[in-house]
């Protein structure tokens, strides 16, 4: 794949229960969703009975495909990738009916091996946390990938018969009968006992949904969500219990996705006490981001993520590319002397906050620090847990105001100790007094130079730029500054 600055991507992707296209926008090594089309055509809902694809679910998908084929024509995107799961691959009739999408849309489908599955599920994941470890589990409609993560990548995977439609009908009227089923396919996964657990798939986004609202969680952001076990087992075993049309009136889960939520918990429950997790955290990517990951360059996949992505945020507004790194080489010294609140992430978290710098330069100026706040909160932008989140919005927010007095200080106080939030702004303190001090112009920063020295905060440029440091409006952002850091300003010229 082109690894230039920006191109267009589709991944056409065809599963047992759902088909989707998503057309992506991939800078570097950010992916950027811009379209995305759904149908719950149930294409393995008669596997279990038929052994074949359900003719309904056929039709459907058919349909969808033939849809996508017209909208990807259109644009088109550089490179168009298709994949098709465990339905079409253990299907009798699956290959005549991949035959069929040949000939009546022109689309070649990949049918993706169990073992490809796996792994390409567990490149998405590691695609938007690059640190991940673990196991990554990518439940279908038919199937269950399960897949090792580490330092050194993803290991080796296995698919099981564990989607739903491998399964008879729900047991409503009792749930234990699923759980005995569930247990008797998960023997002998001793090699992937973990304490991590990384969920993928549609159900289990949507259950991770239904804590969010049990809990009153007020980030609604799947990505990186995180349950400990016991709330994990808490809500899977509530949402086992629930009537289908219970499931329903949840806000944001489908007519279609309540049949198999149940399933899904009770998979999830059981997963949890085989393996002996203790911590999950929801992905929102997976195979389709697996696949774009792995075309590009080693180069880009090395990046990381959350940086690249705010880099590239920016870089839409018109905003200078070298402010950000100019930037974070400025405060480097002044914040390496302080105490860390996030350990070893605490230079990425600067990174990525001076690379949002200039978000807000096109936003009007009354009401710039309350927009830019909100985006960097919810932003589509991989490699960030949610405090983490928090902590970006915070310094985003006071980089262009020197209230304290956030938006939505409810969320931000349950995300984000004090003392992350105190850093935060001064982060974004700092962030400002260095576009201020320079008119936000990197080669003359680099004529500056700051530093922390015990209780002072030393302000150096060089003797030509000496009148650069006379400024009313300089002073206060130093002083400010200052304040943030229990600190006095001396200025020097050298």
């Amino acid at each position: 794949m082109n690894d230039s600055p920006g191109h267009d991507a589709a991944v056409i992707d065809v599963g047992s229960n759902s088909v989707r296209l998503v057309l992506y926008r991939v800078e570097g090594r950010s992916m950027w969703t811009v379209f995305n089309e759904k149908v719950l055509a149930g294409l393995g809902r008669d596997l279990k009975e038929t052994g074949r694809l359900s003719p309904e679910g056929a039709a459907s998908a058919l349909s969808a495909l033939k849809r996508f084929r017209i909208v990807v024509d259109r644009l088109p995107p550089e490179r168009v990738f298709t994949a098709a799961t465990a339905a079409i691959r253990d299907a009798e009739d699956g290959p005549p009916f991949a035959g069929r999408v040949q000939a009546e849309t022109g689309l070649s489908l990949r049918v993706l091996t169990g073992a490809e599955e796996a792994r390409y599920a567990a490149l998405g994941v590691l695609a938007g946390a690059p640190a991940g470890d673990g196991v990554v589990g990518d439940l279908g409609g038919a199937s269950l990938e399960l897949t090792p993560i580490g330092p050194k990548g993803a290991g080796e995977g296995i698919t099981l018969p564990l989607g739903p439609f491998s399964f008879g009908p729900y047991p409503d009227d009792d749930p234990e009968i699923r759980r005995r089923e569930v247990d008797a396919r998960l023997e002998g996964l001793e090699r992937f006992h973990t304490e991590s657990f990384h969920a993928v798939g549609g159900a289990w986004r949507n259950l991770a949904l239904i804590h969010m609202h049990m809990t009153g969680y007020p980030l609604r952001v799947v990505h990186q969500y995180e349950m400990s076990r016991a709330e994990a087992l808490n809500a899977c075993r509530f949402v086992a219990s629930q009537s289908r049309r219970s499931l329903e009136a949840v806000e944001g889960v489908s007519k279609k996705r309540a049949e198999t939520l149940p399933h899904a918990a009770v998979v999830l429950e059981r997963l949890i006490i085989a393996l002996g997790i203790e911590r999950i955290d929801l992905s929102a990517y997976g195979v389709r981001e697996g696949l774009l990951f792995e075309a590009m360059a080693p180069t880009v996949q090395a990046l990381d993520p959350l940086i690249e992505g705010c880099a590239a945020l920016s870089v839409r507004t018109g905003a200078d590319a070298t402010l950000g790194p100019t930037l974070d080489a400025w405060l480097t010294p002044v914040f390496d002397a302080l105490e860390p609140v996030f350990g070893a992430r605490d230079a990425i978290l600067r990174a990525a906050a001076c690379r949002l710098a200039d978000l807000g330069a096109r936003l009007h100026p009354d009401h710039r620090a309350d927009l830019v706040f909100e985006q960097v909160l919810r932003a589509p932008v991989a490699g960030q847990s949610h405090a983490e989140r928090a902590f970006l919005a915070v310094a985003a927010f006071s980089r262009h105001s020197s209230s304290n007095n956030t938006p939505e200080p409810s969320t931000i106080a349950r995300l984000l100790p004090e003392a992350a939030r105190r850093r935060a702004r001064a982060l974004g303190a700092a962030i400002r007094f260095g576009c201020d001090l320079t008119g936000r112009d990197s080669a003359l920063l680099a004529h500056t130079r700051l530093a922390l020295k015990g209780d002072r905060l030393l302000l150096t440029t060089d003797a030509d730029r000496a009148d650069l440091l006379l400024g009313e409006q300089t002073s206060r952002r130093a002083a400010a500054l200052a304040g943030h850091l229990d600190a006095k300003v001396e200025i020097r010229v050298s």
